[in-house]
């Protein structure tokens, strides 16, 4: 490849995407993290079920010191279930909002 900015920076994205390879490679071979390609799961105790949404929360941080979003994996039951918790907390900015996981399509 021609020692050019576009060649550079292609070369920097190659080695970037292999090196982003091997540590998910050496993550599944430890074991000791999840594989970011495999399919959530229910954040719920005890649910083996595959998460078919994402439920978030932004609401004011207990002290009025900023604002915490909140977000949680769920399988369709659980989601039916979820309710706003931190209505004590609504500031202009609060958000509950309960979206489709793009992989449960």
């Amino acid at each position: 490849m021609a020692d050019t900015k576009q060649g550079r920076a292609k070369q920097a994205d190659d080695e970037a995407n292999r090196q982003r390879e091997r540590d998910r490679a050496e993550a599944r071979k430890r074991g000791d993290e999840a594989d970011p390609d495999a399919p959530a799961t229910c954040y719920r105790r005890d649910c083996a079920e595959p998460a078919a949404f994402v439920v978030v929360e932004r609401y004011q941080e207990e002290g009025g010191h900023g604002a915490v979003e909140a977000r949680v994996e769920l399988c369709a039951t659980h989601t039916a279930e979820e309710r706003p918790v931190n209505l004590d907390a609504v500031y202009d900015d609060y958000v509950f909002r309960v979206e489709p996981l793009p992989d449960s399509a």
